[in-house]
Order: C-alpha cells, then sequence, then structure tokens
C-alpha cells in the first residue's frame, strides 16, 4: 500500500477541513495517510535566564512519517511550509505545497486546484526540485546548545530595541571580519527573496551554490550583502552584546550569550518540493514580486489579465 502525509496549519479552518476531505480521499483510493500538524516543526524560544532548549533536527519527524513516503501534501502559507520542511527534510519527503494563506510564495498550488493536483501526483507526473537548507547551531566550547533546520534564513539582533551591536565573523578559512549593524541575515537563495531581499540583498536563483550574509542598517559604507559558497561554513562571535535574539525563518530561536558561538552550515538534507510544471522561478518573481513588469501596459501584460 502506498503511503502519503498530510501536514496542515491547524489555526486555519479552511486548512483542517481540506485536510480531513484529503484524507478521505486518499484512503479511499488506496493510500495509506499520515496526517498532522505544522505545529511540530514550529521553533519554541529560549527563556533568556533559563536552560537553552535543544530540540535534535531529526526529532522533529512527526509520527509515521518516514522515508517510504511518497510524498506529503501540505496546506498553509508560507510559515506552514518552512515548518513542514523542517519536520521532513530529513526523510527525504517530497512536498506537494497548496497555499491556504496570502501571498504563498513557497507553495506550488491553490485550493480550487488541489483536485487535479492530486490526481497528477498520484499518476507520478510531477517534477523534484531541491532548495538548500542550513544547518544552525549554538555553541558554546564544543557543546551544541541548540540546532535547527533552516530554509529560508538565520537572523541575529539585539531586543527589545534594535541598536548598534558588533560582531566578528569567520566563513571558511578566510580571515575573521568586523561588522558594526543593527543585525545580520544569513540566507540561502530561497531565503534571498524574504528577509534578506528587504534588507538590500540580492535575488539568487535557486539553483546557484551560494549562501549570502547581509548586514542590517549597516555603520559602514562598506559593509554590504557579501555572496559565497555554501561549501564554506560560517561562525559569528558576538563582541560587546550581553545578550542577542537568534531567529531562524521568522518563528522562534535561541538567546545568544558572551562566549556563545553561531555556526551555520550547509545541511546534508535539502527541502524537496513537488513542482507540477518545469520550475520557472522568474514566473513566480513575476507573479509575486511583480519583478519585470513592463512600464506601459501591453497586450499581453499581466495587469491586463
Amino acid at each position: 500500500m502506498p503511503k502519503a502525509g498530510i501536514i496542515y496549519n491547524d489555526i486555519k479552518p479552511v486548512a483542517v477541513r481540506v485536510a480531513m476531505e484529503l484524507k478521505n480521499q486518499l484512503t479511499a483510493a488506496g493510500w495509506d495517510v499520515c496526517v498532522t500538524t505544522s505545529m511540530g516543526g514550529i521553533l519554541g524560544y529560549s527563556h533568556p535566564d533559563g536552560s537553552v532548549c535543544h530540540t535534535p533536527i531529526k526529532g522533529l519527524k512527526p509520527p509515521g512519517f518516514d522515508s517510504e513516503m511518497e510524498f506529503a501534501v501540505v496546506l498553509g502559507g508560507d510559515g506552514t511550509v518552512l515548518a513542514a520542511s523542517r519536520q521532513v527534510a530529513p526523510f527525504g519527503i517530497p512536498l506537494l505545497t497548496v497555499n491556504t494563506g496570502h501571498m504563498g510564495f513557497l507553495t506550488e498550488t491553490y485550493l480550487n486546484q488541489l483536485p487535479q493536483a492530486i490526481e497528477q501526483v498520484m499518476a507520478g507526473k510531477y517534477e523534484i526540485e531541491e532548495r538548500v537548507m542550513l544547518t544552525v547551531k549554538v555553541v558554546r566550547e564544543e557543546a551544541v546548545l541548540w540546532e535547527a533546520l533552516c530554509l529560508n534564513e538565520m537572523v541575529l539582533h539585539r531586543e527589545p530595541l534594535t541598536s548598534m551591536c558588533h560582531f566578528e565573523i569567520a566563513i571558511g578559512h578566510h580571515a575573521a571580519v568586523d561588522i558594526a549593524a543593527d543585525g545580520l541575515i544569513v540566507s540561502t537563495p530561497t531565503g534571498s527573496t524574504a528577509y534578506s531581499l528587504s534588507a538590500g540583498g540580492p535575488v539568487i536563483t535557486p539553483g546557484v551554490s551560494v549562501l549570502q550574509l547581509v548586514p542590517i542598517c549597516p555603520h559602514s559604507l562598506a559593509s554590504r550583502a557579501l555572496v559565497f559558497p555554501d561549501s564554506e561554513p560560517i561562525n559569528i562571535y558576538p563582541v560587546n552584546i550581553p545578550r542577542l535574539v537568534m531567529v531562524v525563518d521568522g518563528n522562534g530561536g535561541c538567546y545568544i550569550i558572551p562566549n556563545n558561538r553561531v555556526y551555520l552550515e550547509r545541511s546534508p538534507y535539502n527541502a524537496r518540493f513537488i513542482r507540477l510544471q518545469s520550475p520557472e522561478f522568474f514566473r513566480i518573481l513575476r507573479e509575486k514580486l511583480g519583478w519585470g513588469l513592463p512600464h506601459i501596459a501591453k497586450p499581453n501584460s499581466v495587469e491586463l489579465f
């Protein structure tokens, strides 16, 4: 019996309803179906005055999900997709992402197209696009205090108010550099259209094997976004701040105190997304972010549809 999964955002009634309907549909078609919410992939915050929360990366696996699962359907917005990626990436499960949110930049299809999409996936008529992920660790001496998989970006900044921070950053075996800024972003190509884009970083197409480092409001004209090979790990040492907060994929993170360092490297696990047609990144940029639209409306421009 073939096996499939469903991961849904349980705070959205439409996602809850469609998840149950889809489970019944797949079960009737002879599939063994496991259902879970995306809450299991949400990263909690560590308490600043308590012990650091440490959930091993593979500890986020939902019950019943494993490498034998042919695909999983994700019902939600971009946040649900990010959480689901952390839950299943270590087991190589391809994800069919269905938008029940707002922009849905990471989603492949919409609810009104789901019946046709499911038929296409059950028939095996799709491609798989792999996206690079980061392994993010908080390390004290050689002990790992906290770790997470990251699909978009890691952000390190001061709280509760934004103010100047100093960082020593070592990329690969290169000499360490000092950056003064309100914070730092380390982004994958997938995350280049998220926070790092708003902070002035470049858009990077998904197939390029690079990462980028983006200072947030740097205190120097020379401190700008840096793109470097994703084969090189990164060590970040906060210099003169009593405590920083690190946020991964916008939903959770860890407090960074003196003598901690943040270590990032390309993860051995990739997020695997089902594409119902050949991936076309520029089309998504155009539809979701308005990139490359003509200055003057033409008969075939998207403004006229």
